[in-house]
């Protein structure tokens, strides 16, 4: 169980670049737009660490 949620992890990082890389494009077209890539982006950021930590936090309680 705990390689699919290693993938997970990974997944958002992914999805995070592509934001990252839509944000680039689209900042001279529509700024508004890229904002929202952006935050997008940050979130999804915030979401691999928060994950990352929950599941070593829960290896570590099942591993005593």
């Amino acid at each position: 169980m705990s390689k699919i949620w290693k993938i997970f992890e990974y997944g958002y990082l992914i999805i995070a670049i592509v934001f990252i890389v839509e944000t680039v494009l689209n900042w001279n077209l529509d700024r508004e737009k890229a904002y929202l890539f952006l935050l997008f982006a940050v979130l999804a950021i915030f979401m691999y660490f928060f994950r990352k930590r929950f599941r070593t936090r829960l290896e570590k309680r099942n591993k005593q």
